[in-house]
């Protein structure tokens, strides 16, 4: 068997470019900054000619996203947010017009509502699940349609093909942070993006101990316009950050399948308590956005968002306090379960989710831990959450 005819597990294990001399398991980790040339024509010629531009550990980083997100390019970034504005800013230029969802990644909002405007681009939200309502926002100045699917907190599908055909007539481009997805359980490039975005500090390195970024495409075209603004903007990812993502990628498959039955197994306990009013997980049936997660991805992870039934001032805080398993920390995707509540950032469109109606909005991490534990944790929580 071919190695490129693998499955996606045996595929991001086998992606080990030929090395000089010998091929190691894994890559070597190069801290440098200086490459040193044996002569002129070489310092001018050879790429790369600088460490920031990657070495060893970058070029086989790259290699296994690519194979990932099925993509045949790869530009590295520092973090998720980093490659989110590169993506974003090789689409767009002074006068233009970008339509970014409402449950976009809160940095991401504010990316493009306070740098890009005073970079002269005008950013304007729309409903993820209004086709009318994104079209209705087209103006002949838009060139480009940021999404993330699920959305950030509230998790949200967007209905990617019929975007992706309704954008490309016009000559604009479609990109998608596929953190969640992750590039297993979602290939937005197969289903009209031209670009997809990664934050690898999530599930990619999944040990929460590193940053990284990823922007793929297949647009050639695309590709050498992110690699230009990479390089002005100095866009660079540490070596040891690199080697990390690496590692993480051997063994996402693997992680991945576990988050995920956790994930959805809590969630439907969750769904059960007296306590709970809706869980915002697209894998659920329940969920209003299922059949879309259901034609378009191929599985999910661990995490979600649940919203409570109304509670009396200070109980929220004794749930928080009667946990010992799940933090309360931002990010996700390591291996420990984490909690958040989501209201003090929920920056969105007049509508839903500015009513005030609901009781508080929560996001779960479910982790690698054993999910009877986790149970007992949360059983104690709404026990002093009920008791307030």
């Amino acid at each position: 068997m071919k190695k490129d005819d693998g499955a996606p597990e045996t595929r991001l294990i086998h992606t080990r470019k030929a090395r000089l001399d010998r091929v190691t398991v894994n890559p070597p980790v190069e801290r440098a900054s200086t490459v040193v040339f044996r002569d002129e024509a070489s310092l001018y010629g050879a790429k790369p000619t600088y460490g920031r531009m990657g070495l060893t550990v970058h070029r086989e980083l790259e290699a296994a996203m690519g194979e990932l997100e099925g993509a045949a390019h790869t530009r590295l970034a520092a973090n998720g947010l980093q490659s989110c504005a590169l993506a974003i800013a090789t689409c767009v230029a002074s006068g233009d017009h970008l339509l970014f969802t409402d449950a976009a990644y809160g940095p991401t909002a504010r990316f493009c509502e306070k740098r890009l405007r005073a970079m002269g681009v005008t950013a304007e939200r729309f409903d993820p699940r209004s086709m009318a309502d994104l079209e209705s926002r087209l103006r002949p100045e838009t060139k480009a349609i940021f999404l993330e699917s699920p959305g950030s907190l509230t998790f949200e599908i967007a209905d990617l093909p019929a975007i992706a055909a309704l954008a490309k007539p016009r000559g604009i481009r479609v990109i998608m942070d596929n953190t969640w997805g992750a590039g297993l359980h979602h290939q937005p490039l197969a289903l009209g993006a031209d670009i997809s975005v990664q934050a690898l500090t999530k599930y990619v390195v999944g040990h929460a101990d590193a940053f990284g970024g990823a922007v793929v495409t297949n647009d050639g075209v695309l590709s050498a316009k992110l690699a230009a603004c990479s390089e002005d903007w100095g866009i660079s990812l540490a070596p040891d950050d690199a080697y990390l993502a690496l590692r993480g990628l051997r063994s996402l498959k693997t992680r991945l399948k576990a988050h995920e039955a956790a994930g959805l197994e809590i969630a439907n306990w969750l769904a059960a308590r007296p306590e709970v009013q809706s869980v915002l997980h697209p894998a659920l049936p329940a969920c209003a956005d299922h059949a879309l997660w259901k034609r378009d991805f191929t599985g999910s992870n661990g995490l979600f968002s649940v919203i409570l039934k109304p509670v009396p001032d200070g109980a929220l805080e004794r749930f928080f306090e009667a946990l010992s398993l799940f933090g309360l920390g931002f990010s996700w995707g390591g291996f420990e379960s984490l909690v958040i509540p989501c209201d003090q950032q929920l920056t969105r469109m007049p509508g839903h989710w500015t009513e005030q109606s609901r009781g508080p909005l929560l996001r779960f991490h479910i982790g690698l831990e054993a999910v009877s534990d986790l149970k007992s944790d949360l059983e104690a929580g709404f026990r002093a959450l009920s008791a307030s």
